[in-house]
């Protein structure tokens, strides 16, 4: 399973309302860091399909939800468990690092 992109529009519906866990990833296109962590966002994706579902939100397209979350700078990723935020990263890290850090905040790697 790749990626899913989502918007300020379906935010509510695909990540507050989501059945499971759910990593948002924001980023934008400008953003060197935010291009480096893509493919091990990809790879944990297809890695943990039906235990997390990670998203992507453009904070270009979508400039609401960041600034509701206090999103300050970029990538910036959150895990939403339950409509909550239950977890916080910012800034790039290696794909080991992300598993390390899902597992910490209870998705099993």
């Amino acid at each position: 399973m790749a990626t899913v992109k989502i918007t300020d529009d379906t935010f509510e519906n695909d990540v507050l309302q989501a059945d499971g866990p759910v990593l948002v990833d924001f980023w934008a296109e400008w953003c060197g860091p935010c291009k480096q962590i893509a493919p091990a966002l990809e790879q944990i994706s297809d890695e943990l399909a039906g235990q997390v579902v990670i998203a992507k939100l453009n904070i270009e397209d979508s400039p609401m939800t960041p600034g509701r979350y206090g999103v300050r700078g970029i990538p910036t990723m959150m895990l939403f468990k339950g409509g909550q935020m239950a977890a916080m990263k910012v800034g790039a890290m290696p794909k080991q690092k992300i598993l390390e850090w899902l597992n910490e905040a209870g998705v099993a790697a």
